[in-house]
């Protein structure tokens, strides 16, 4: 069976990563390197008792099931095997009178990273793509840097002088807004005064000197080089829709921010205030105008998130901004310590940065729970957008926002949502709309969408399933469409065959002669969202994980039911490997008839928007 009838079956858990290991009688070696990339990355379930075959997995169950699992567990706690204990819950799951082991391996703290073996720091691994990595020197780097008592940001830098270091009008612009926020306070202090009164110079032996939040905040440009070696940010504005950009292409503008952080963000608003679509001036004092864009709070936000969240002792790599005209990106080195789930949560976060945080924070810069990530939802939701999409990447140490302007409650949603006979508040229909879009929902996806907490979130979705319209998939975290919507695509007529598997019966009716481009232009409409990004993806083969990310959709079997399999049901997309569809080497290309269609679909493009000189 594949992995997914084997998850399909095994339907106890959420599986969030998994391995197998057949493990009859004994845990082999590879298991203890599985835990270390678990507990390094986002943690994940370790199964024993299923052989892998080149991606065909057979239930062999455990044999010996109390030896397996007490010697497994005894080494992973007597710190011989491992550098600390991990706390791993064990199950046994029963199946067709076979015995299956199964232990969860946790997350570890930051501060516990990296789980190494044999006391060997170079036996580190990280989970990626379904595989357990050996850790690179510079990824060792990270997480000591992480780990680290002394936050990086914190540190004292004895080589600078602390009258010298700071850039005076950087200084200047802080104060002025620091005063507006706080009348009356410090307004006599000298700019030196000031900087060891809020802990950015501070006392090292007999002298005061800068930390290094002071010279990444204030520092002028030849001290900031001496720490930072790097740009801070790389922001581009893009002319084209993401689906029709690629690298090859130039961008309209430009600029490559190399100073400090308050000339970074200065440098940011104004030069997106340049390209808004309501071009506005800025008061850098008061942060923003009247006559600002709807979409300008979800920029502040996620500009200011990007420039005090990113991990600034990674020197190799450069955060970035890109604008295209259907999404903004904002990607940083540096995960977020919290999950995605905790990051919606309005509670305190920790954070990488928090000398930097809190001097943002003073002059109202910085949400006060940390990552202002809630106040991007809660910006992005009242202009009816689908939620943002995250993507922590905890085994690459990246942290990427994708910002996409596509209406989630459209009019041919509501009329759907009316024809189904339902009667649904905001936050139901908007869930709803979601679920459709996506073919399911989860809490942490019922938390982005409705900006509500945990509990009433899960309300929401479980008003949805009174009403016949989800139902729970997994413990109740994982919510799919119900049976009677499944084949339904919104604004479809009852009874008709939906997106692609329309289309599929369109490219399979064998048509020749003039009819053939009506039919085309029949199939380009018929397509979802979705599958239109799909389509335009592969005319190059695209591994499941690029295609997912094109599309924006992080639910691997909900993308591969709902968006891709219609696809290659219909004859438009296929695999390269189709002889072994799990195989880890397997890619998905357009053939000929999925080439005429994208054919179409730019050609009807180019009649809509007139092409630009990037």
């Amino acid at each position: 069976m594949t992995k997914d009838e084997l998850l399909q079956r095994l339907r106890t858990f959420e599986w969030t990563d998994v391995e197998f290991k057949e493990a009859q009688r004994a845990a082999p070696r590879s298991a203890y390197e599985t835990v270390s990339a678990f507990a390094n990355t986002a943690g994940g379930r370790l199964v024993f008792g299923v052989r892998d075959e080149e991606g065909t997995f057979t239930i062999v169950g455990v044999v010996d099931v109390d030896k397996v699992q007490g010697e497994f567990l005894s080494t992973i706690r007597s710190g011989q095997k491992l550098n600390r204990e991990v706390r791993i819950q064990a199950s046994a799951v029963e199946h067709e009178h076979k015995t299956l082991l199964v232990f969860l391996v946790p997350e570890l703290p930051r501060s516990e990273k990296p789980l190494y073996l044999d006391g060997d720091i170079r036996r580190a691994f990280i989970r990626r793509g379904g595989c357990d990595e050996r850790c690179t020197q510079e990824e060792i780097e990270r997480f000591l840097r992480d780990a680290a008592q002394d936050r990086y940001d914190g540190q004292a830098l004895d080589e600078l002088d602390a009258e010298e270091f700071f850039d005076p009008s950087s200084v200047r612009w802080y104060r002025r807004v620091f005063d507006e926020r706080n009348p009356g306070r410090e307004q006599a202090a000298s700019d030196l005064e000031f900087l060891n009164e809020w802990g950015f110079v501070i006392e090292h032996g007999d002298r005061l000197v800068p930390t290094r939040a002071a010279v990444l905040l204030f520092g002028r440009a030849r001290y900031l080089r001496q720490i930072l070696p790097r740009p801070v940010v790389d922001c581009q504005f893009i002319g084209s829709a993401f689906d029709a950009w690629s690298p090859d292409h130039r961008w309209q503008d430009r600029i490559v921010v190399e100073e400090n952080l308050v000339q970074a963000w200065l440098a940011l608003s104004e030069r997106y205030a340049k390209h808004a679509d309501r071009p506005f001036g800025l008061d850098a004092a008061t942060l923003r105008r009247d006559d600002a864009p709807p979409d300008y709070i979800s920029f502040r936000e996620a500009a200011i998130n990007l420039l005090i969240h990113q991990d600034y002792g990674d020197h190799g790599r450069k955060a970035s901004i890109r604008f295209f005209r259907d999404r903004t990106l904002f990607w940083n080195p540096g995960d977020a310590f919290a999950t995605t789930d905790e990051l919606l949560d309005p509670t305190e976060k920790e954070v990488r940065n928090p000398a930097i945080v809190a001097a943002f924070r003073r002059i109202g810069l910085s949400e006060q729970a940390g990552t202002g990530v809630r106040a991007i939802f809660r910006s992005w939701q009242r202009l009816g957008h689908v939620p943002p999409v995250i993507e922590n990447d905890k085994a690459r140490k990246t942290f990427e926002l994708r910002l996409l302007r596509e209406e989630l409650l459209s009019e041919e949603q509501r009329l759907f949502q009316a024809r189904l006979g339902v009667r649904l508040d905001e936050p139901q229909a908007r869930l709803f709309a979601f679920a459709f879009r996506e073919g399911g929902a989860s809490i942490t996806d019922a938390k982005a969408v409705t900006g509500r907490n945990g509990p009433e979130a899960r309300k929401v979705l479980e008003s949805l399933v009174v009403q016949g319209l989800l139902q729970p998939i997994q413990e109740g975290t994982l919510y799919g469409l119900a049976e009677h919507l499944a084949g339904r695509l919104e604004g479809a007529e009852p009874g008709l065959p939906a997106g692609a598997e329309a289309a599929g019966n369109l490219v399979t009716d064998q048509v020749e002669g003039p009819a053939a481009d009506l039919v085309t232009d029949q199939v380009v409409r018929r397509l979802t969202p979705h599958q239109v990004r799909i389509v335009q993806a592969c005319d190059v083969p695209r591994s499941l994980a690029e295609l997912m990310e094109r599309v924006g959709v992080t639910h691997r079997t909900f993308f591969r039911r709902r968006h891709l399999q219609p696809l290659l049901d219909a004859g438009i997309v296929r695999m390269t490997n189709p002889a072994n569809p799990p195989a880890a080497n397997q890619r998905y290309v357009l053939t000929e008839a999925g080439a005429a269609i994208k054919g179409a679909r730019i050609g009807e493009r180019s009649k809509e928007e007139p092409d630009e000189e990037g």
